[in-house]
């Protein structure tokens, strides 16, 4: 009997970690904590930048329209002097010139003082108390004593909208200050329309209330407006910044690329070279000592020995080219020979040079090719590689007894199309990507006893890209793979139409020779003796 202490213990697992949150929710969140950290160490809840930026635009519009407010003044100046004592009325004047002299003089201070954190709130609270005081100016005069009984209504009611109105515009971009310059002057009207009694100064009372309402509802849609359009330019300027960052870096990694791509063709033709030298070496002796050429091998396993160096040499001389020519590819120093070229005989002559192959391991290939297709203009070398490339796969990842269809034809384009389809082991969905990119190998090549670089499909779909056309692969596991390769219509060589009207004649029609006799010399003249005079 087992010991209980020997069984297996279950132990529940944890579960997992949930997975990384999107970019998007990672933005979102980074968002929220800005803005809970701005509201945290800002004045008016919003970004500090944007406390500094609304007090500029503030002072800068208190400057532009100081003019406007000193005629206000004096307007108002002169017309209650002409119904008060005109002391009063210049002592309020001169006092209110000189309260607009204090806030001229304290926004251009605040424009050349530098931005601090501690500077902004010290400037926000200095300008709400200069806009109070300048509001508590203007209700001096629009409830003075002496003038209650003269000033009519219509005209205290004009001037505490003309008042509200330009206060809550010139104080836009901070709604604290347009309300402390308005609101002592909208109280002081309308309790001085309640105190008269009657129902006319009441409905005066409730419009003044209502005015003072509208005009800070306006005071405060204009900065919201003011402060989205600041919203929205901090964010172009976020934008921007990470773009030309984002460029920079990806200018950067360019010119690394085109470093280490310099740095790659440069060493793949010094080895090129440097392999081929010694490998051209290697495959002559090596066929002299398995063709035995100077005599037969005291030993027969050694001719066996000189069969593998020298097929491992053509594999490795292959694998050589293959890699030159990718590399040619990719850095735009492949040129197209180009000429007229029958798709159908470089395909036959493709399948004679790997039919022995396809035989020895018993595929059948089946050539199916459309009749009296015209020639194309294309490298005839590219396509022959294209051909060889494809064939040879085929032959590779077909199993014993497999068959191989060859299919060439026209298109519904005009163009022309050759079609290699096997009964090979098949490329699964998701593995097709991989094989198409260089040096990538699906799982069957991987298991297979004949494995390759990786290097054919890639270098055969980058030779058709080259000549315009396509390179479709079709392929299902355990039933087959069909690669497509088109030519567009504008590589076909069609032939010319006859042309309409006849020839020009040799000769022009009014041409003589003269006489019958001269006509009989110049024909029995010998052609080698014509220009020398004879």
């Amino acid at each position: 009997m087992s010991n209980p202490a020997d069984t297996p213990e279950f132990v529940q697992l944890a579960p997992e970690v949930a997975a990384a949150a999107p970019p998007r929710s990672r933005r979102a969140a980074a968002q929220r904590v800005r803005e809970a950290r701005d509201r945290l160490t800002s004045t008016s809840g919003t970004r500090p930048a944007f406390d500094r930026e609304l007090l500029r635009q503030y002072a800068q519009t208190r400057l532009s329209a100081s003019f406007v407010v000193m005629l206000l003044v004096v307007a108002t100046g002169l017309l209650f002097g002409l119904w008060i004592e005109p002391l009063s009325a210049a002592a309020w004047t001169c006092g209110m010139l000189c309260i607009h002299a204090v806030i001229i003089r304290n926004c251009r201070r605040f424009l050349a003082d530098p931005p601090s954190p501690a500077g902004t709130r010290k400037w926000r609270t200095r300008f709400v108390a200069l806009d109070l005081l300048y509001g508590l100016c203007w209700t001096a005069i629009l409830i003075h004593p002496g003038g209650a009984d003269i000033i009519s209504n219509t005209l205290l009611m004009f001037l505490m909208l003309l008042v509200v109105a330009v206060s809550s515009m010139l104080a836009a971009s901070l709604p604290v200050a347009a309300l402390a310059a308005t609101t002592p002057v909208t109280c002081a009207i309308a309790l001085n329309f309640v105190m008269g009694g009657s129902f006319d100064n009441y409905v005066l009372a409730l419009l003044a209330v209502a005015a003072e309402g509208y005009f800070a509802l306006l005071a405060h849609r204009l900065h919201s407006t003011t402060l989205a359009t600041l919203e929205a330019r901090a964010e172009k300027d976020a934008l921007i910044g990470e773009l030309e960052q984002a460029k920079a870096i990806s200018d950067e990694a360019r010119h690394r690329a085109e470093s280490a791509n310099v740095a790659k063709s440069r060493f793949l033709a010094q080895m090129s070279h440097e392999l081929r030298t010694p490998l051209n070496a290697i495959l002559g002796f090596s066929e002299v000592m398995k063709s035995e050429i100077f005599g037969a091998h005291a030993v027969p396993v050694y001719r066996e020995y000189s069969a593998d160096i020298h097929n491992s040499g053509v594999h490795l001389l292959n694998l050589i080219n293959e890699i030159l020519d990718l590399s040619r590819i990719e850095a735009g120093r492949y040129e197209l020979n180009e000429e007229a070229v029958s798709l159908v005989h470089v395909v036959a002559d493709c399948h004679h040079l790997l039919k022995l192959r396809a035989s020895s391991r018993g595929i059948t290939i089946h050539e199916v090719f459309e009749q009296g297709m015209p020639r194309i203009w294309a490298d005839e070398r590219a396509t022959r590689q294209i051909v060889l490339n494809l064939l040879s796969n085929s032959i590779k990842f077909t199993p014993q007894g497999g068959e191989i269809w060859l299919k060439a034809g026209w298109t519904a384009s005009g163009g022309q199309y050759l079609s290699v389809k096997d009964t090979g082991s098949g490329i699964a969905e998701e593995e097709i990507p991989i094989v198409l990119a260089s040096f990538g190998q699906g799982s069957n090549s991987i298991k297979s006893a004949e494995q390759g670089a990786g290097l054919g499909l890639p270098i055969a779909k980058s030779l058709i890209d080259m000549h315009g056309g396509t390179f479709t692969l079709k392929s299902r596991l355990r039933i087959g793979t069909e690669v497509i390769i088109t030519f567009p219509p504008e590589r076909v060589m069609s032939a010319l139409a006859p042309l309409s009207e006849e020839a020009p004649p040799l000769q022009p029609e009014n041409f003589d020779l003269g006489s019958a006799d001269d006509k009989r010399r110049a024909r029995n003249k010998p052609i080698m003796s014509a220009g020398t005079g004879l």
